[in-house]
């Protein structure tokens, strides 16, 4: 079974601009097909590679010019002094769950396959999709729902989902897609499902947050020069990326200097994004929904 096929590859590989003796961080190293991509650009450069799933460990190199974190990203600061780096070239983040996490057994990313409602990338975290759903308040749940699937009936979901617990806690995949089926609209059962599911493994993994933690510990690392280059999956992600490459926040707000031109810390690479073409799609489908932005810090 292929750990993971990552979209882009060569565009956001591209989009780093590699300088060989440059240091580089892969803050989604996942399958290692980004890692082993940059590594053939290095001579005397280093790449320092961070991912929360243990799992990851199995596709590690062997080069001396390659170091490997498994711990969140939102710890890159902290991980970065403590191997004596100040400053990086470049970083680059492939977003969303990788190929494995959505095929292998009992991690329940997917609806498409009953399994322990767990969700979490990190093994070791304490708290699960089940965990989520069977303590939370309708309210709370809700929230969630809206926010992070943009399910516009969100709160009579969270209802469902509460009522159905009284009987017996959601345990397994199949036992929340019993409990709220009957809203699943004709004919988009599985967009519904993917909207759900996404919601409640962002929650669990605090996604958002924590890419935002991220993103603004790059930019302070980043040498001027620099590139950020972030593939993102879903609309959420993108906007947040988005925002903070054009404006430094990630609200969007935009200040303008006395000329009327926009303040930021970045020169825009690919002002749209990038997105896969037929070619890529036919090869790896899972590419479909990925959008790749680049930015350069001034």
């Amino acid at each position: 079974m292929v750990y993971h096929i990552p979209a882009l590859l060569q565009e956001s590989i591209d989009g780093l601009n590699i300088q060989p003796h440059g240091i580089y961080v892969d803050v989604t190293f996942g399958g290692g097909g980004h890692s082993m991509e940059i590594l053939k650009h290095l001579k005397t450069g280093k790449l320092i590679a961070f991912d929360q799933d243990e799992d990851a460990v199995i596709n590690i190199p062997s080069d001396h010019k390659f170091i490997f974190l498994n711990q969140n990203f939102r710890f890159l600061v902290n991980n970065l002094q403590f191997n004596n780096i100040r400053s990086i070239d470049g970083l680059i983040a492939d977003l969303g769950v990788s190929f494995h996490q959505f095929d292998e057994p009992g991690r329940g990313f997917t609806f498409r396959q009953d399994a322990p409602l767990d969700m979490r990338m990190n093994k070791n975290a304490t708290v699960t999709a089940a965990h989520l759903l069977n303590t939370m308040d309708t309210e709370s749940l809700a929230d969630i729902f809206y926010r992070y699937g943009e399910l516009f009936n969100s709160r009579r979901i969270a209802r469902e989902i509460v009522s159905a617990r009284v009987a017996k806690p959601l345990a397994t995949v199949n036992d929340i897609i019993a409990a709220v089926g009957k809203l699943a609209p004709f004919r988009q059962e599985h967009k519904f499902y993917a909207k759900l599911f996404q919601a409640l493994r962002i929650a669990v993994n605090h996604e958002i947050d924590y890419l935002q933690e991220m993103l603004e510990q790059a930019l302070s690392v980043l040498n001027p020069g620099g590139r950020l280059v972030v593939i993102s999956y879903h609309s959420l992600e993108d906007r947040v990326v988005k925002n903070f490459m054009k404006t430094g926040n990630f609200r969007g707000e935009e200040k303008k200097d006395f000329y009327g031109n926009i303040i930021t810390p970045f020169r825009i690479i690919n002002r749209k994004g990038t997105i896969p073409d037929e070619k890529e799609l036919s090869i790896n489908n899972r590419a479909r929904s990925a959008r790749l932005r680049i930015a350069e810090k001034i």
